[in-house]
């Protein structure tokens, strides 16, 4: 828009657009985690209309890449920022002391500051159910689950994973392989293929593309897809996705900073400022059960529809893989513990944590 038609939309009182950035760690052509978020913004500017300009830098490493990137959406007047993957976290939180009048918004991690708010998903709820149908479904009690970085969301997803299965089969044992990346199609495919000769056949995966699940299908074995539905890509291997909503937070926060009412949402317990919804709040949304006998898909549903009600995954007793009590009975975790006291390998679990 030209300078004169900006000083005629001013004069007439029409409102610039907010204008919104987002950073996303790959390309939504991985048709995982990037994807979902991609498919998120796009409802975005269909709900807003000409309210917002929402734009988008696709493959920012996380690291000293992403604060440079950051730095230069702010400069070019996003007044909304969304940083979509946890090793954003530092590089914004940098970012947002030096532009205090951008509002700072970074996923699934937990450090804030007073124009930085943190957003997440409780994946580990598909993961509980995930391990209820795997634990229901593997002939030989062996499931592989390809694991990402040693952080707390991946600990939470494995635990809830282990913990449903055990629940379901408590002969069944998960053998993990930590890929160290989020999104490598040929790691990911690499350690499906170690599992699968291992014994495994059923897979599990907290990385972002189909690889897995592309393995599984040639090896005429099981999985779950992550963060988007991957049915098209295994469509006899898919049992079902646990599938990444973040319209629901990206509209909300976005009409908190029209309205004028954005927050951190601070209070005097820390971990009651980080947003954090799942499946009954529709952020986190299972596919259709499918590829598996009624009476797994039954025992599915009933899992779905408790932890929509409520259940506590992380209810005591439970104990680690050495057979140490590591919630006790009637106890449970908040969520606190699942940042702070999940770095543990649940019953079930094979081999040690990485160092």
């Amino acid at each position: 828009m030209s300078t004169a038609a900006l000083a005629m939309s001013a004069s007439l009182g029409v409102a610039e657009p907010l204008k919104v950035g987002f950073l996303y760690l790959t390309t939504p052509g991985d048709h995982g985690w990037t994807y979902a978020h991609e498919k998120a913004r796009q409802k975005v500017q269909a709900h807003f209309g000409d309210k917002v300009k929402t734009t988008f830098v696709e493959n920012v490493p996380e690291g000293p890449d992403a604060e440079r990137v950051v730095r230069e959406l702010a400069r070019q007047g996003n007044k909304v920022i969304f940083g979509t993957s946890f090793g954003y976290m530092d590089p914004m939180l940098k970012v947002s002391k030096d532009f205090p009048d951008v509002h700072f918004e970074h996923i699934t991690g937990y450090k804030r500051s007073k124009n930085m708010a943190t957003g997440n998903i409780r994946f580990y709820e598909g993961r509980y159910v995930q391990g209820i149908v795997a634990g229901m479904m593997t002939k030989t009690n062996k499931i592989g689950y390809i694991a990402p970085f040693p952080i707390p969301e991946a600990y939470q997803g494995l635990n809830a994973f282990a913990i449903g299965m055990r629940e379901a089969n408590p002969k069944a044992e998960i053998m993990v392989i930590w890929a160290n990346t989020w999104a490598d199609p040929v790691k990911e495919a690499d350690a499906a293929k170690v599992l699968v000769a291992q014994g495994a056949d059923i897979m599990a995966q907290h990385t972002d593309t189909p690889a897995m699940l592309q393995t599984a299908e040639k090896a005429g074995i099981h999985g779950f897809g992550q963060a988007s539905d991957m049915k098209s890509f295994a469509p006899n291997a898919q049992l079902f996705s646990s599938v990444n909503d973040w319209s629901h937070y990206y509209i909300a926060k976005i009409q908190q900073v029209i309205d004028g009412s954005w927050s951190t949402g601070d209070g005097p317990d820390h971990w009651a400022g980080n947003t954090w919804k799942g499946m009954a709040d529709g952020y986190l949304v299972l596919t259709p059960f499918e590829n598996m006998p009624a009476n797994v898909k039954a025992a599915a549903e009933d899992a779905a529809a408790r932890v929509k009600a409520g259940h506590n995954i992380f209810t005591g007793p439970i104990k680690n893989n050495k057979g140490k009590i590591v919630i006790k009975n009637g106890e449970s975790f908040h969520d606190g513990n699942l940042w702070q006291d999940i770095f543990f390998y649940a019953e079930g679990i094979q081999g040690e944590m990485p160092g």
